[in-house]
């Protein structure tokens, strides 16, 4: 017996280190699949020799003799930095996920198939100019010239079976498209009211809609009488034959969409990010003129919001070449510089959050098409096929109307809100065959004074952005360019609610004009701001949106700028880093007015009266007072909404405060309609004080004196689609404790639909970006992950903890000095023919 156990533990021994060798191996092969940096590699496609010089941040910095091989670089660099984050970005808008993760994709690949932005990418291409074609083809053969080289790949493309396809300029085009997506969804607040109008009446509608802070609810007609008239039409028509549904739709995993839930096979995600609602997305963005600066010269802050994953939405890098030099932020898998500055301009964008979607209720008729002004029309019909890792193909046929395609055959909440004879169309201004935005990006990157620059952005269309100027002149400026739908003066429904396809009063009637945008040029103030807010004046001829973001940090950027008579970069990072909530500053006297049932209430409303409402990462009341916050919500609105409270479980904090303010009517929203009994606000509050408190020591213990706000507000970079999967989202996700909250300027919003995680920061600044026109080399720059999206790069996750410290990097683009600091260099030349 003693002999079989020695030869069983040396057999044991030997299959360990047979185990060690096979990893070790496996490591020592991957390792291969990090980029070279330094050397001389011949490509194909190059006109002339590049060099690409590496900082010791990993930041590339391309100097090329012109500007299509420039754009060849680029692509060749995103592709050894960020493959596999391009290849499920191209997925994504394709409609491809499926392929990747088998059955669980096929609820996105169904969505993007049916709304098809990957035709329209394509057909953009075909009205773009001749410069902007020749350099998407330039960057698509620059990441093909990568792929030839026969790389060793990522560790994802193992892990998944994935090969990368050649790159083409289709999908670059429609990973803009999907920025504009992840920026828009007006749409969720139309089927929003259509499912509120069901039970509620529309004064209560607009309380949980409310309009912007000050202004008075909309002037809508009654929509429970209007979608009810077509109920009754459908049930009076019922003998009549309409035209079938084409597809039936299947349960399933939900989409995945940029800065929303990635999906796993086997994931569960507790709501559906297609169908919920956006609160609390935005950016920051503000600029100075030289009269309000120490240097006498404009300084311009930049922060956009998005939801965070790993790698991260940006890619630093500089383009130099002649006519050309700019350095800041690009999107892997799209040539050019999206944010930044070049040798004489910056510029920062925020998204303006425009009323660009429309949905339609279209009736159908008995011959299987649907009604328009002019009489019937039969639907275009598309053919598609998904394929399915581990399944059989699945064919697919949409239904595209005048206004767009219908969505109610693949979206189950549009369905099941949809009257009986009708489907839910979907018109969006990205959509469009005739989209130049590709083609303003790459040019505003070049502009060289503010006639240029506006040159550039008048082909600026989807999305809709704030973007502020400044340049070495000492001039600043604005503009929120893009494509606005004109909505006619009898539309009642003002873009607001679903609405009837068959009426020609509803139609757009064309775009606003983009003289007649929001704009201003050097103001008498020295100073413009834009953080999702009105931007629009008094009196302002046109409808831009009903949906404004609540002016909190807007109102303490403004109180920010006039504290300080002259502004330098430190004291714009310090504006950067600001933590104080406003919204939460509104909300804390009644909160506090509560009267407390339990010893563990009493302690926490004291500990909480001694609170500023600055959302710090090392304070406990942050934490007691989001986890509050976080049960009344539950408390006061989910018995209206009933099986859409996860998918729109916010925040909402303006309809919130109005609640509480005492006002009677408002008040009725703190009685639980599913009990007969009559709550009163006054116990909704104390009740969910305890509901919180009990459910904070269940997650982090019963010591209230070491609960951590940025412990629980984490920021957690979720990897596409190993973040849903729990051995394998420890080696692959970010995660870094991090301060503010959803109206904070240092913004983090958390998603309370969340049981595991529900305070969990989800959505950040993804970059901050500080430009100082007086020496532009002193302008800093980071984003929040890491250059690389190799997870065995030590450029993973090199900013993380910086950027949650508001640190900064260095934006130099001087060759001199990057020449004489740390660097690796790479040769790209041309192939020998």
């Amino acid at each position: 017996m003693h002999r079989f156990l020695r030869r069983l533990l040396r057999a044991s021994l030997w299959l360990a280190a047979l185990l060690c060798l096979a990893a070790a191996a496996a490591y020592a092969y991957l390792r291969q699949s990090l980029p070279k940096s330094e050397g001389e590699i011949q490509l194909s496609g190059l006109a002339a020799p590049v060099q690409v010089l590496r900082d010791r941040y990993g930041v590339p910095h391309i100097h090329a003799g012109s500007a299509p091989d420039a754009s060849f670089a680029l692509g060749f660099v995103h592709a050894q930095d960020r493959l596999w984050q391009m290849e499920m970005s191209r997925r994504i808008a394709a409609g491809r996920v499926a392929e990747v993760v088998g059955p669980a994709g096929l609820e996105t690949d169904r969505f993007m198939r049916t709304l098809g932005v990957r035709r329209a990418a394509e057909a953009n291409l075909r009205t773009l100019d001749a410069e902007t074609r020749e350099l998407l083809e330039s960057y698509a053969a620059g990441v093909n010239a990568f792929l030839a080289t026969g790389p060793v790949l990522p560790v994802e493309f193992w892990l998944t079976g994935v090969r990368p396809e050649p790159w083409s300029p289709a999908d670059s085009v429609g990973w803009i498209k999907m920025m504009a997506w992840d920026l828009g969804g007006n749409w969720r607040d139309e089927l929003m009211r259509m499912r509120l109008a069901k039970t509620l009446p529309m004064a209560r509608i607009h309380e949980f809609l409310p309009p912007y802070p000050g202004e008075p609810p909309p002037a809508l007609p009654d929509l429970k009488e209007l979608y009810g008239s077509l109920e009754r039409d459908a049930v009076r028509l019922a003998g009549e034959r309409w035209g079938q549904t084409p597809f039936v739709l299947h349960s399933g995993s939900d989409p995945i969409f940029p800065g929303s839930d990635p999906i796993f096979p086997g994931a569960k995600i507790d709501s559906d990010p297609i169908f919920q609602a956006n609160e609390g997305l935005g950016s920051n963005n503000w600029v100075v003129a030289g009269a309000r600066s120490e240097s006498g010269k404009p300084l311009l802050a930049n922060d956009p919001h998005l939801g965070l994953t790993a790698p991260p939405v940006w890619y630093f890098a500089q383009l130099s070449a002649p006519g050309m030099n700019v350095i800041g932020a690009t999107l892997p898998g799209v040539p050019g510089v999206i944010l930044g500055r070049n040798e004489r301009i910056a510029w920062g964008f925020t998204n303006t959050g425009p009323d660009v979607q429309d949905l339609y209720l279209e009736k159908l008729d008995a011959a299987g098409g649907y009604l328009a002004p002019g009489g019937a029309r039969p639907f275009e019909v598309i053919e598609e096929t998904i394929r399915v890792k581990g399944a059989e193909p699945e064919r697919l046929r949409v239904r595209v109307t005048r206004h767009g395609p219908v969505i109610s055959d693949v979206l189950r909440p549009a369905q099941e809100l949809t009257p009986r004879g009708h489907v839910l169309a979907f018109s969006w201004t990205a959509l469009l065959a005739d989209d130049r935005s590709m083609q303003a990006a790459l040019k505003i990157a070049r502009a060289r004074d503010w006639e240029s620059f506006l040159a550039a952005a008048k082909d600026f269309q989807t999305p809709q952005q704030n973007m502020v100027y400044a340049d070495i002149e000492g001039n600043i400026g604005f503009v929120a360019a893009g494509r606005v739908p004109l909505r006619k003066a009898d539309n009642d429904l003002k873009g607001m609610a679903p609405a009837p396809g068959w009426l020609e009063k509803y139609d757009w009637a064309g775009f606003i004009p983009f003289e007649e945008l929001p704009r201003s040029f050097n103001p008498q103030g020295g100073a413009i701001l834009t953080a999702n807010h009105r931007i629009t004046p008094p009196g302002y001829a046109h409808l831009i949106s009903s949906s404004w973001e609540p002016p909190f940090r807007a109102d303490r950027i403004q109180a920010l700028l006039d504290a300080t008579p002259k502004h330098s970069v430190p004291s714009f990072a310090r504006m950067q880093a600001d933590v104080t909530s406003l919204a939460m500053r509104e909300l804390l006297p009644k909160l506090l007015a509560t009267r407390p049932r339990s010893e563990p209430a009493r302690k926490a409303l004291e500990t909480l009266r001694r609170w500023d409402g600055a959302m710090a990462a090392e304070r406990a009341e942050p934490l007691i007072a989001w986890a509050w916050w976080r049960e009344l919500t539950r408390a006061i609105y989910a018995d209206e909404l009933g099986e859409a409270f996860r998918q729109n479980w916010l925040a909402r904090a303006v309809f919130l405060s109005k609640v509480l303010s005492g006002d009677a009517e408002a008040a009725r929203w703190c009685d639980d309609a599913r009990t007969p009994a009559l709550e009163t606000c006054e116990e909704q509050l104390s009740q969910s004080l305890d509901a919180a408190l009990a459910d904070l020591a269940r997650r982090y213990g019963d010591d209230p004196s070491r609960w951590r706000w940025g412990e629980a507000h984490a920021a957690r970079h979720e990897h596409r689609p190993f973040g849903r999967q729990p051995l394998l989202a420890r080696l692959f996700d970010i995660s870094v404790p991090s301060p503010g909250d959803t109206y904070t300027v240092n913004v983090g919003r958390n998603r309370m639909a969340d049981e595991a995680l529900p305070y969990a920061n989800r959505h950040a600044a993804s970059l901050r970006a500080i430009y100082d026109l007086s020496d532009l080399e002193k302008s800093l720059y980071i984003h929040s992950g890491g250059q690389s999206g190799n997870v065995l790069s030590d450029h993973y996750r090199a900013f993380s903890e910086a950027w949650a410290k508001n640190e900064y990097i260095p934006m130099r683009a001087e060759r001199k000095i990057l020449e004489a600091e740390f660097h690796r260099r790479l040769r790209l030349v041309p192939a020998a023919k």
